[in-house]
C-alpha cells in the first residue's frame, strides 16, 4: 500500500535528477532504480521516529538513483579531467584575488576560449551534482551508519549551505530556484529573464565553484577518518 501510494514520489524525484543528466542517461532506469529504493524504504520503515514516510522513502529513492549514476559511470574520464581542472582554477583564483573568480578569468587560466569554457561546466554538472548529492545523502538508521559518516554528512551540509550563501547573487538565486523551489531551467529562466541556455551556463558555473570551494573539506575527510 505505502509503495502504491508513493509511486508518483518516485518519478517526480527521477524526472527533476534527469533534468540535470545528460540526454544518455535514461529516466526509466532512475525510475526503476527508486522503485527498488521505495520498496527498501517500505520494508525498513517505522513509524512514529520523527519522520514521516515520504521524508523517510526519499532518501532512500534518491541514494538508490545515485547508486545507479555511479554504476553506470556514463561520464567520460575526459569530463572528470577538464571539471577537476575547472575547480583547481577557480581555488587558484579566489585564493589569489580574495574574490570570485569570474568565468573569463577562468577560461583565461585554463587557457582556453570563453564558449569552450561554458561547454566543460555544462558537461561537467550532472558528475558534480551526482558527487554533491551523493556526499548529502544520509544514511539511513536501520542500516546502522558508521559514527564518522553521520558526522562527515553533519558537517557537509552545514559547509554546502555556508558555501551555496557566499555564491554571487545570480548564482544563489538560481540554486534557490532549483533546489528548493525545483523549478526547471526554463521556468527559472522566465524568472531572471535570461535563456535556458544561459540559466544553464550559470546553473554549471554555481556548481564548479562549490565543488572548488568545497574540495578543502573533502580533502580533509580521509585524514579526520584516520585520526
Amino acid at each position: 500500500m505505502l509503495v502504491r501510494r508513493h509511486a508518483e514520489l518516485v518519478k517526480r524525484i527521477a524526472y527533476h535528477l534527469c533534468a540535470r543528466l545528460p540526454a544518455s542517461v535514461e529516466v526509466d532506469d532512475l525510475i526503476q532504480a527508486g522503485m527498488l529504493g521505495l520498496l527498501e524504504a517500505a520494508a525498513h520503515f517505522t513509524d512514529g521516529k520523527g519522520a514521516t514516510f515520504e521524508t523517510f522513502a526519499g532518501i532512500r529513492i534518491r541514494g538508490s538513483m545515485i547508486d545507479a549514476l555511479r554504476k553506470l559511470d556514463w561520464a567520460p574520464r575526459s569530463v572528470h579531467r577538464r571539471s577537476r581542472e575547472v575547480a583547481q582554477a577557480i581555488r587558484e583564483i579566489e585564493r589569489q584575488t580574495g574574490s570570485e573568480a569570474r568565468p573569463g578569468d577562468i577560461a583565461a587560466r585554463l587557457g582556453i576560449h570563453l564558449d569552450e569554457y561554458h561547454h566543460i561546466v555544462q558537461d561537467s554538472v550532472a558528475c558534480q551534482l551526482a558527487s554533491l548529492e551523493e556526499m548529502d545523502t544520509v544514511d539511513a538508521p536501520d542500516h546502522g551508519p558508521d559514527p564518522f559518516r553521520q558526522v562527515a554528512d553533519l558537517g557537509f551540509r552545514a559547509a554546502l549551505v555556508r558555501e551555496i550563501a557566499g555564491l554571487p547573487e545570480r548564482e544563489r538565486l538560481l540554486m534557490a530556484l532549483y533546489y528548493q523551489e525545483e523549478l526547471n531551467l526554463k521556468e527559472i529562466g522566465r524568472v531572471m529573464g535570461v535563456t535556458e541556455s544561459r540559466v544553464s551556463q550559470l546553473h554549471g558555473q554555481a556548481v564548479a565553484r562549490l565543488k572548488a570551494r568545497l574540495a578543502d573539506w573533502r580533502d580533509r575527510m580521509p585524514a579526520a577518518r584516520e585520526a
